[in-house]
């Protein structure tokens, strides 16, 4: 997988069509963090999806077109940061697969490495170490499997066990995937839904006050499955904590 090299305090913000259509709290949330981080933050207008949902169906033409459309309107140099591991990982990864032009490849390297995740641009884009603040509660903090061969988890564990008054409770079986999948979970819906029942298992047995995560497509899913379940556990998108600790509030 492509790893991102850009660096700067000019940046990129991609809200993601989950946040843009679902969780606009969660995109506020991003952009004060990066704001307090000290970055300039440019929204552009035009942007769309990442393509991932039509790339996991295997609809890889429609995915193109929607990814070059992504490579025009972010255009540049600097870096795109975005409030999800699963988009990033498929700027970074299904661009490395889904075109076969040699200059296409060329050009979609190049967007891989100026795009990062939150919590991967705060602390290996910027160099932080630590957050600060203040947030007394005990997280249980779900691992994305789009996150893999990437530094996304643990840079969100380092910037979270910075924060005062907040633990990190276990979760096992932390690398099995919730079972979302873009399109899997239309095509699969009872294995899908095992799959999330298991998750939520997880997630919630050591009782935690917060089930938090780093990309809204699979809290869409388990927390729909919590909701069925009648379950009251708070949750949050990881930038939702790090703006809350240090009392941040949205625009």
């Amino acid at each position: 997988m492509i790893q991102p090299t850009a660096t700067g305090r000019q940046v990129q913000l991609m809200i993601t069509c989950l946040c843009d259509a679902f969780y606009a709290d969660v995109a506020k949330a991003v952009y004060a963090v990066l704001d307090h981080a000290g970055c300039s933050i440019d929204v552009p207008e035009g942007q769309t999806c990442c393509g991932q949902p039509a790339f996991n169906a295997g609809d890889w033409d429609s995915a193109r077109k929607v990814m070059r459309h992504t490579q025009k309107v972010f255009k540049g140099d600097r870096p795109i940061v975005l409030g999800s591991g699963s988009c990033a990982a498929m700027l970074r990864h299904g661009s490395e697969l889904a075109f076969e032009d040699q200059k296409d490849q060329e050009a979609f390297e190049k967007l891989g490495k100026r795009t990062w995740e939150l919590t991967e641009f705060l602390v290996h884009g910027l160099g932080m170490e630590t957050w600060g603040g203040k947030f007394p509660a005990r997280i249980a903090l779900h691992k994305s499997c789009h996150t893999r061969n990437t530094r996304v988890y643990e840079s969100a564990v380092k910037l979270l066990s910075s924060i005062e008054g907040l633990e990190l409770v276990k979760v096992d079986e932390l690398e099995q995937c919730c079972g979302f999948g873009g399109t899997f979970c239309v095509s699969f819906p009872h294995v899908s839904t095992e799959m999330g029942n298991l998750k939520v298992q997880h997630l919630t047995e050591n009782n935690p006050d917060v089930v938090a995560t780093l990309d809204m497509a699979c809290m869409m899913h388990f927390g729909g499955l919590m909701d069925r379940k009648g379950m009251s556990f708070r949750r949050m998108h990881v930038a939702q904590i790090l703006a809350e600790a240090l009392n941040i509030t949205p625009a």
